[in-house]
Parts: C-alpha cells; sequence; structure tokens
C-alpha cells in the first residue's frame, strides 16, 4: 500500500520554457521573467496570484535573495519568497518542496523559476570554477579537478568495471541530439554518429566535448497548485529524495541515492517502473545518464548504451527518454537545464508537443535529477489523466 498523501493535491498547472542558447541576449533575471510570464499565463495567472515564488540559484548573480529579487522584478507580492541550491537538482527539489506547500494546505499557488545567462554571463574560465566548489575543498579542488573531471572517474570506472570502451556510451548522446532535432528551442540540432562522438576533441579521459552538456543561456519555470479540475493539469503523484554522500572521494560506486529517491517517488505513486510511459532523466554527461538509468532500474547494468543504439529510448520506443534533447543537446542553463526536463513531459501528457508529441499520450512519468557528483538526488512521478478525461 503506498504512503497516503496530505491534503490537497498537488498539480503543475502552467508550464514555461525559453530556447538555450550561447547568446540570449539578456540577464539571468531577464531570462527569469520570460520563463516565468510564460508560466503564469499557461496558468491563466497573473504575477498578483501568486502566495510563493521559488527561485534557483543562478552563478551569474551575485545575490543572496533569488526568490525575492525576482519577485519584485515580476511585480508580485508573495506570502513567501525564498531561493534553493542543490546543484542540478535544484529544479525538481522546488518542485518537491512547492508539492509539500500545497499538499499540506500552506500554499495555494507557487511559482518555481530557474534560469541564468550561464554561457554569455561569464568567461568558461570563471563558470569552470565556480562549479568546481561542489568537490572536497582540500582533497580535490585544491589538485585542480573541475566537474568533468570528477565525471571522468566516474566513467572510467563504470568503463573498467563493465568491460566496455568509449563507444558504449556514446549511443546516449547520439540518442539526444536525434531528439533535439525536432525541437525549435534547442541549443543544438544538427544530427550526430557514435563517429562524431568519438572523433570529438577530449574534454577528461575517458569524455569527449560531445559526452559533455554545453553551457547555456535559458530559463524555465513552471506554476504549482491546488487541483482545479482542468483536463490540462498534471498532478505530481509522488516525491523521493536522498542524499548518501557529497563529494566523488566518498561516493559508493553501488549506491548513489538514484535507486532509493526513485523507489520512493515510486512507492508514494502506486507505481512500478513498467508502468512509466515517458523519462526524463538528468544527463550532464552521457555517463551520468547511464548510471542513473540503470542505478533506477530502467535497464541492468552496464547496458544504457547498448539499449539506446537499439533504440529502447527513442520516441518509439519503449521509454522515450528526453524527448527535448536532454542537457546534452537542448542545453545547460544551470538550474533551468533540469527543469527542461519536466516541460517536455508536461507538454507530452497534456498532447501539446508539436512534432515531438508521441503517438500515445504518456499518462505516466518519471523525472531524476542531481546535483553535485551524483550527490543530491530528486526522483518525481507525474500523472496526466487518459485523453478526455479530467486529472
Amino acid at each position: 500500500m503506498p504512503p497516503q498523501r496530505k491534503g490537497d493535491d498537488a498539480v503543475i498547472s502552467g508550464v514555461g520554457l525559453t530556447p538555450f542558447s550561447r547568446d540570449a541576449g539578456r540577464s539571468a533575471l531577464e531570462l527569469q521573467a520570460v520563463a516565468a510570464y510564460q508560466a503564469l499565463d499557461d496558468a491563466g495567472l497573473s504575477a498578483r496570484g501568486v502566495d510563493t515564488v521559488i527561485t534557483g540559484y543562478a552563478t551569474t548573480v551575485n545575490h543572496i535573495m533569488p526568490g525575492n529579487v525576482l519577485a519584485e522584478y515580476l511585480g508580485a507580492s508573495p506570502t513567501r519568497a525564498f531561493g534553493m541550491n542543490v546543484g542540478g537538482a535544484t529544479g525538481l527539489a522546488m518542485l518537491a518542496e512547492a508539492t509539500r506547500l500545497v499538499r499540506s494546505g500552506d500554499a495555494g499557488t507557487v511559482l518555481v523559476v530557474g534560469g541564468e545567462n550561464r554561457a554569455s554571463g561569464q568567461s568558461r574560465d570563471a563558470a569552470i570554477a565556480t562549479l568546481a566548489q561542489v568537490g572536497h575543498s582540500t582533497h580535490e579542488v585544491v589538485l585542480g579537478a573541475n566537474i568533468p573531471a570528477y565525471y571522468a572517474l566516474l566513467a572510467s570506472e563504470y568503463l573498467h568495471r563493465f568491460g566496455l570502451g568509449r563507444a558504449d556510451l556514446a549511443p546516449l548522446a547520439v540518442q539526444m541530439r536525434a531528439h533535439a532535432t525536432a525541437h525549435p528551442g534547442a541549443q543544438f540540432r544538427t544530427p550526430i554518429t557514435v563517429d562524431d562522438v568519438l572523433a570529438a576533441p577530449p574534454i577528461a579521459e575517458p569524455l569527449g566535448l560531445l559526452d559533455c552538456c554545453p553551457m547555456s543561456d535559458g530559463a524555465a519555470a513552471f506554476v504549482v497548485s491546488r487541483r482545479g479540475g482542468g483536463n490540462r493539469e498534471v498532478t505530481v503523484a509522488g516525491l523521493g529524495q536522498a542524499n548518501e554522500h557529497q563529494h566523488v572521494s566518498e561516493a559508493d560506486f553501488g549506491s548513489f541515492g538514484a535507486a532509493s529517491s526513485a523507489q520512493s517517488a515510486l512507492d508514494e505513486a502506486g507505481a512500478g517502473i513498467e508502468e512509466l510511459d515517458i523519462l526524463g532523466i538528468y544527463d550532464s554527461f552521457t555517463i551520468t545518464l547511464a548510471i542513473l538509468l540503470e542505478e533506477i532500474g530502467i535497464v541492468p547494468p552496464g547496458t544504457a548504451g547498448r539499449h539506446a543504439a537499439e533504440g529502447f529510448f527513442a520516441a518509439d520506443g519503449r521509454y522515450p527518454l528526453n524527448l527535448h534533447g536532454g542537457l546534452l543537446s537542448y542545453g545547460h542553463s544551470g538550474v533551468a537545464g533540469g527543469m527542461a526536463h519536466l516541460v517536455e513531459i508536461v507538454a507530452q501528457m497534456r498532447g501539446e508537443a508539436g512534432g515531438r508529441q508521441l503517438t500515445d499520450r504518456p499518462r505516466r512519468g518519471l523525472l531524476h535529477a542531481d546535483g553535485g557528483v551524483l550527490s543530491a538526488h530528486v526522483s518525481i512521478v507525474l500523472d496526466a489523466a487518459p485523453t478526455g478525461e479530467p486529472t
């Protein structure tokens, strides 16, 4: 018997997503506002109709109160406004907090926003140095390590453990690019092959350029509210979180936290993996995606790349995955990168994904994101009513 949720069901009633690019020509705050107004319009609300604003951190904004600043910029006067920072898991962590506030009755309408001009608002070296701080200050960062290097260590262990090579991860990047070709907002839309991935410049052995997500400008937002009965509402049916380590030097390769996080979300939703119709899984690197898919239990250990090559994650495959192109091809603008996965699943559940729309509208989907180096994990199960039925 799944745990019983208290109070009102929380639903996603509005979403917003900007295109991702190398130079959006806007500041982080302007990008956040664009996505926020899109989500508010989608939900049929004005900024004054929001009682809570939650905003993710932005590396290009030197301010300790991002939620309050955005609320003022939007012309909102919420009862509460605050910021959050758990790395790449921030977007889903904000959704989890918004859901709890709505379920408990403490909030009625929550605006969740993330975004920044990560690519154009700072130098490449500044971005690398800032993000590297997720590493251990005396055992990792001082040795010159950075995010690609941390994940390269995981990739080296993974490939060695399963007797694989770089070509066994490459199909994941190829599949994400194939999905991005159908999305007009994606940063990269030119198809690639496994040979392209293998021939790309090395970044941190064994990861090459196309194994790594880009830095992008962009923003995403969504509105979480009490159920109103509209047939475009998507229910947040299950939440899960886990934090089993912070630094890669303390990680247990056999249990990063993804499995327990995802299982908690599935249990609350009363669902099994076999009942999922669509996936949104964090893919900052090909190795990130492989490890998460395998630890969650979508595919057996060591097989994520092979399954991608066989079409398992294609639009017509068993588990359509990151149909917007994911971080690897739609782009990665910090907090908004992981939020874009959710916007895509909501669009698919509503039947509003245009040329990317699945033939059979998905009813149940799983989202998962990690922050740090597979450190902070957040999982969300979304439910939508069958076509023609209210949610």
